[in-house]
């Protein structure tokens, strides 16, 4: 009986110490490194002319992050990480940057060491130096994968009902395949032509956007946002996004001298308002608006063109000398985001104010 109580306790402890192993050696325990991806094609570039890959990470451990030491496979690669921990959540980047002193295709690797495991996690940049390369970064500034566009945001201001605009997106084949861009994701108010239909390797085209206002809803602001694809088929991608808006103003009638002196007139403490954050998560500011005008003035739309902002205006009717507060909070982790500057946007029946533009600049 002695005999078997000691088995039982050796079995028990065995099997204690098996749990402990296991779960001081639990993956789900381990740092990790996630790795939005490891490979960047970064297309063409010319000689001695240096091209920089951009990998992002995110540490998803419950522990800070080290990296020790990034190993580039060639002395024609640069590395630039972060030498100091990241903390647990935290989002970072590691820059790869070829030299480009040799003619042809590149391909290289480095090796990233980290205590988050014993082996490296790789990250792999590749392209092509070309000879009598041109540099369009200027011309063309918004990379999406091999094509590169002169613009990521289309705007159509002042749109009145039932009135055609037309925006043009410049697009350029950066990469050394042929690709037929289109457009993804188009409301039932937008169309868009690409001309050519294909586009080879160096050569630019243009797709045409044309907003058909009759089918806009809503007078003041609508947004929306559509996707470039390279191909016919391809999948929706967050950075192939181009931001569309369109402001539809409200018909005013022909008005006669008399009439326009007895409108409501709107007067603004400001216009633009400049935020200086100085170390602070929110910063507010506040214009003060006045009806000098002889009749009510009403606003019947005041909308944000971007985020990062929260608004609010003490009465949105004001009688002959009245006045009213519009409120305006900047939040700096958003603003500084942000693709676009930030703006606000006001619809009044002020014959000679009905669009105002607030907008906001923010550091």
């Amino acid at each position: 009986m002695i005999e078997k109580n000691n088995r039982i306790r050796i079995l028990m402890v065995i099997g204690l110490s098996f749990i402990i192993c296991h779960l001081s050696f639990s993956p789900a325990r381990a740092q990790k490194i996630e790795a939005d991806k490891t490979t960047i094609d970064v297309g063409r570039t010319g000689y001695q002319m240096p091209v920089t890959a951009t990998f992002e990470f995110k540490n998803k451990s419950h522990k800070h992050l080290k990296i020790s030491e990034v190993r580039p496979d060639c002395y024609c690669t640069n590395i630039d990480y972060p030498k100091e921990q990241i903390g647990a959540g935290d989002k970072f980047q590691i820059k790869m940057t070829y030299d480009a002193r040799q003619l042809g295709h590149f391909d290289h690797q480095a090796a990233i060491f980290s205590n988050a495991s014993k082996k490296p996690l790789f990250i792999r940049i590749k392209g092509i130096v070309q000879a009598g390369y041109v540099d369009l970064s200027g011309t063309y500034p918004v990379e999406m994968g091999d094509l590169r566009l002169d613009k990521d945001a289309l705007e159509y201001d002042d749109v009145n009902k039932g009135f055609e605009q037309v925006q043009e997106l410049n697009i350029y084949n950066n990469g050394t395949q042929i690709y037929q861009p289109n457009l993804m994701h188009l409301p039932s108010y937008l169309s868009a032509v690409m001309v050519p239909e294909k586009l080879a390797p160096n050569r630019a085209g243009k797709i045409t956007v044309t907003l058909h206002s009759d089918k806009l809803h809503d007078y003041g602001l609508t947004q929306t946002s559509v996707y470039l694809a390279g191909n016919p088929g391809d999948k929706v991608s967050p950075d192939h996004e181009i931001s569309v808006s369109a402001v539809l103003l409200p018909p005013f009638a022909e008005t006669t001298a008399d009439e326009r002196l007895r409108a409501p007139k709107l007067m603004m403490s400001k216009q633009n308002i400049d935020i200086a954050f100085d170390g602070k998560k929110k910063k507010t500011d506040v214009i003060e608006l006045t009806n000098q005008g002889q009749t009510e003035l009403e606003i019947s739309s005041l909308q944000m063109f971007t985020g990062g902002l929260n608004i609010s205006l003490s009465k949105s009717k004001l009688a002959p000398g009245q006045s009213a507060k519009l409120k305006v909070t900047a939040i700096r982790d958003e603003i500084l985001k942000l693709r676009r500057r930030p703006r606000l946007l006001m619809i009044t029946n002020d014959p000679d104010k009905g669009k105002v533009v607030i907008n906001i600049n923010a550091k």
